[in-house]
């Protein structure tokens, strides 16, 4: 995968903010409508009265960021473009940043080395999960937002990785740790933090009624109770009782977390991640999710994400059915500019399961982001499990069961969550790809299982959005058992910390499983950023040729540059007899970039034969 990277944007390259302060520089000035609509926003969180005190010291906070960039960053803003901000070239790896163990000075130092030898040009963007001091949850109980855990490195090494590639930041702004200041500075009776948390004297105070609606992401109590200097207190937990939920009712929480969302811009974020969103302000009597509240902060922090920092991008994790979780769009201009394509991943599963891509095929089809500046985040897998939420009103509960079931089988782990009767039922499914994929321990050909595996993820390159890949995926990784009977985790299986050195040695021998796949997807990827047609922008129209092939054809936001990509989704070899009408592009003689190719036509029918998992990206030949 090695070539040269640049972190060029049309319109925008990327500059470093400064160390210090600088006023002598004009102060940011707020055009008025933005005004408006900040305020407008916390009068409806807060009420006028309030959003009158607290719009003096959001223009402080905005004020203060803004000192901190040079001219040539301001400049570059006046010409960005945000129909440009995702482009074909953009490929997110996701990782932790202790993923990878080796001799550098630190993880951090280690996860650079890795991907400046192996992902140059063709990964140009990573996703660093949380790398701040932490209780539990693998990074997502955070005790100090401001700072990077010494464990992993410092900042130096995150604004090391900055220069060479874009980033993206997680905003684990739901919840804080137990053990992080705010938390035990609540406890200890500081009345500057008394209302920073969802407190209740006893836990009758939160009704059986009440607490039979509020949707549920775990099976824990809702409520756990802490002793603090004035006695027990029980706080809302959300995610488990290490993870004190804040209290967005508290505008001093909304302005704290937006000076930590700025901190991460200035320190290099291109991308904020906003975890857990869906939760973040609560009023019991509802489920507690997607409230208009909760839509508003977002697009609180879109406005002043455009007043001050117009290319850093929001992006809502949240995992729950499809029409919902699309809801964090807004209107396709005030709210996130991408969002996780979470039924994305239980439906490639299904189709390579049954083999059929009918149901992939009808909801591809719906795949429509409301603007130019918005898109999907097209995931297979990540840190976390593969979510069953989002297909919950795509396919039915048998066919649910069904992905459950082989998952299973091939060593999978279930995690739960409560349902409105008040029972547990499946959230996610605990595997690493690979192994959903393929059934390592059998007699399969290991070469037939790599190609299977190359073809799922070749799904997630050519439908439109912006892809990403978990590191772990880039070398097939299978179920860590042990990792998750040490932890008592069932996320750790898919969360193994990998020995740099021998990540280095198998790569070198052609015929290991890593080196395999690193050969036949880094080439994808590698070819995939040179065609204009993938960008986000892109037309997409889905073909439905054959049950057993996923056909797609993507045209360029010029229009002007076609590419019909044919991914055979099954173990046996496919036919295709594809009249040149059902692609509508007038094209005659196509070329196949993946093998350096041209096909001949017969009359106006294309006929190609596709071996078992295997995959044509072909162009007009007149657009070469």
């Amino acid at each position: 995968m090695k070539a040269n990277v640049q972190v060029v944007k049309k319109g925008y390259r990327k500059v470093l903010h400064k160390t210090e302060l600088d006023y002598t520089l004009p102060l940011l000035s707020i055009p008025e409508v933005s005004k408006k609509r900040i305020f407008n926003r916390l009068s409806l969180l807060y009420g006028e009265g309030e959003a009158r005190k607290i719009m003096p010291e959001l223009e402080r906070i905005l004020k203060v960021y803004y000192a901190f960039k040079p001219p040539e960053m301001i400049e570059n803003e006046k010409v960005f473009n945000p129909g440009e901000r995702f482009t074909e070239k953009d490929i997110i790896l996701i990782t932790y940043g202790d993923l990878l163990r080796g001799k550098e000075r630190s993880p951090l130092a280690t996860l650079a080395k890795f991907c400046d030898t192996y992902l140059g040009g063709a990964i140009n963007t990573l996703h660093i999960l949380p790398f701040f001091p932490y209780s539990s949850d693998r990074g997502f109980a955070v005790i100090d937002f401001e700072t990077v855990d010494p464990h992993l490195g410092s900042w130096q090494d995150i604004e090391e990785l900055g220069k060479h590639y874009q980033l993206m930041f997680d905003g684990v702004i739901n919840h804080v740790s137990s053990k992080s200041r705010w938390f035990q500075e609540f406890l200890n009776g500081n009345p500057d933090y008394k209302d920073f948390f969802i407190t209740f004297n006893s836990p009758e105070e939160l009704t059986p009624e009440q607490r039979k609606i509020i949707f549920r992401p775990r099976t824990n109590d809702i409520l756990t109770e802490y002793t603090g200097i004035n006695g027990p207190v029980y706080v809302w937990t959300t995610f488990s009782p290490d993870q004190i939920d804040l209290n967005y009712k508290n505008f001093r929480v909304l302005l704290r977390v937006i000076k930590i969302l700025l901190l991460y811009v200035q320190r290099g974020a291109n991308i904020i991640r906003l975890d857990a969103v869906t939760y973040l302000w609560r009023e019991p009597g509802t489920r507690c999710i997607h409230l208009r509240q909760t839509h508003e902060i977002v697009k609180l922090f879109r406005d002043v994400l455009d007043i001050v920092a117009p290319y850093v991008a929001l992006i809502t994790e949240t995992n729950v059915p499809h029409e919902e979780n699309i809801s964090y769009f807004g209107n396709g201009s005030d709210e996130a500019q991408m969002v996780y394509n979470f039924a994305l991943p239980p439906l490639v599963l299904y189709t390579f399961y049954k083999e059929d891509v009918t149901v992939l095929n009808e909801w591809a089809k719906t795949l429509e982001p409301p603007s130019k500046s918005t898109t999907f985040f097209n995931f297979l897998d990540s840190h976390d499990g593969i979510g069953l939420m989002a297909v919950k009103n795509i396919l039915p509960e048998d066919e649910i069961d069904l992905i459950v079931e082989i998952a299973t089988e091939r060593g999978g782990l279930v995690s739960y969550k409560t349902g409105k009767d008040g029972q547990e039922e499946p959230y996610e499914i605990n595997i690493t790809w690979f192994s959903a994929l393929n059934q390592v321990e059998s007699d399969e050909d290991p070469v037939l299982q790599v190609k299977r595996f190359v073809a799922s993820r070749l799904i997630a390159l050519v439908l439109k959005g912006v892809p990403g890949i978990y590191l772990h995926s880039l070398i097939g990784t299978q179920n860590d058992i042990l990792a998750v009977r040490a932890t008592r985790s069932n996320r750790e299986i898919n969360r193994t910390v990998l020995d740099h050195e021998a990540i280095e040695a198998a790569m070198k021998d052609p015929s290991s499983r890593i080196s395999l796949i690193n050969r036949e997807l880094g080439r994808f990827i590698s070819l995939r950023s040179n065609q204009r047609p993938f960008h986000p922008n892109g037309a997409q129209h889905i073909l439905n040729l054959s049950p057993e092939v996923f056909s797609v054809l993507r045209t360029s936001p010029e229009k002007d540059r076609h590419l019909l990509s044919l991914i055979n989704i099954t173990a046996h070899p496919v036919s295709l007899s594809i009249p040149l009408s059902e692609i509508q592009t007038g094209a005659t003689r196509w070329y196949d970039i993946v093998r350096e190719k041209e096909l001949k036509t017969q009359g106006d029918i294309l006929s190609i034969d596709i071996l078992p998992y295997e995959a044509f990206w072909l162009i007009p030949s007149d657009e070469i």
